[in-house]
């Protein structure tokens, strides 16, 4: 079994069609496991996007005041139970990051119950670690927005000081428009990529080597040197795949509705039927069930690419396949090997019943 994985691993640094390739092998190879592990989140966010849109529609259409209050209600705790499937999500995808590095280095099966299995032996590290990932990227995201409307707002007085001067330069000034809005949005992507790409493997280390959280943060900045442009890649990708899934959901439902008298375009919530907006947010859902194994599985893979290509992990993963584990030392000696995979914590023993040394109870 292990020639096996080590043949499936194929340890040598990805470039960004690589990863593409081996992701969706990876994804074919355990479709079935992968969508029963990621539902269970999805499902707890889909309801709290069916409340939200709900309480929202409910509200543009009501007059009455104690209605208004009980819809707002409504929408908010939709909100809540969408963060709450958003962390379910993280959590998840967390501790399925195990089970795939250990498939990847073993040929250990994947499956549900190893996946929940791995999340229950470490939960409130990989909460920590969600909620740490979740302001962090709404931290970057901020910024990167910052940077898109300062850039705007510099361009809009550029450009209104070139029209005053000199009237007949519009055309030039659309022209330099689009190719500005372009680039300064090309720009903020770049930027959210290169300081949200920080934060890509706080789960994969978590869970992979052990280590607490922010010890995770810091080690996982550090790993994180120069994949920017493959993490636009795996983007992208996810990004089409996404569109691409959404829209053979959606296509069907719009016509459903066109012929049902509903207009699928309109921007009015109030004139939606509920059936037609519980609908898409059910569309919505499925796709994300769908595509978000395939971004947990390329940050797993470029997980172990990075420490091929900084640390010569390869090295030690067919040291410890051929060799076996690093023997535990005594306490106080230390070494500057580590394990190929952090063992997992062992679950807590029961204590003796008092009495007995053998932990025997006495009876009387």
């Amino acid at each position: 079994m292990a020639s096996i994985a080590v043949k499936q691993l194929q340890l040598a640094p990805l470039g960004a069609g690589d990863l593409i390739d081996r992701t969706v092998r990876l994804y074919r190879r355990h479709f079935g496991a992968l969508i029963r592990a990621s539902a269970p989140p999805v499902v707890v966010g889909a309801v709290g996007a069916v409340m939200w849109s709900v309480g929202v529609r409910s509200i543009a259409a009501t007059g009455s005041e104690e209605r208004l209050a009980l819809y707002a209600l409504l929408a908010l705790a939709g909100v809540f139970v969408r963060f709450l499937g958003l962390l379910a999500q993280l959590i998840v995808l967390g501790g399925a990051s195990r089970n795939l590095v250990t498939h990847l280095l073993w040929g250990e099966p994947v499956t549900a119950r190893l996946i929940y299995r791995s999340v229950r032996s470490r939960f409130w590290g990989l909460l920590g670690a969600a909620l740490a990932m979740c302001v962090y990227l709404l931290i970057t995201a901020g910024l990167s927005v910052v940077v898109l409307w300062v850039a705007l707002i510099l361009f809009v007085i550029a450009a209104s000081l070139l029209i005053v001067g000199a009237p007949g330069a519009a055309w030039l000034v659309g022209i330099s428009g689009v190719v500005f809005i372009g680039g300064a949005t090309l720009l903020s992507v770049w930027l959210f990529f290169l300081t949200s790409g920080r934060a890509a493997y706080v789960p994969q280390v978590l869970m992979v080597e052990g280590r607490g959280v922010f010890d995770s943060i810091g080690r996982s900045a550090s790993l994180a040197r120069g994949n920017v442009r493959r993490l636009m890649a795996m983007f992208l990708f996810t990004l089409v795949g996404g569109y691409s899934a959404l829209s053979l959901l959606i296509v069907p439902l719009g016509w459903a509705a066109y012929l049902n008298g509903v207009n699928p375009f309109t921007m009015d919530a109030a004139r939606l039927p509920v059936w037609y907006t519980v609908g898409l947010e059910v569309a919505l859902q499925v796709s994300v069930i769908l595509l978000a194994p395939v971004w947990l599985m390329g940050l797993s893979l470029l997980y172990v690419d990075e420490r091929v290509r900084h640390e010569g992990y390869d090295i030690e993963l067919l040291a410890a396949q051929r060799l076996g584990e690093i023997p535990s030392l005594p306490s106080g000696v230390h070494t500057p090997l580590a394990p190929a995979i952090a063992a997992a914590p062992a679950p807590p023993r029961r204590p003796a019943p008092p009495g007995s040394v053998l932990g025997l109870t006495d009876r009387t």
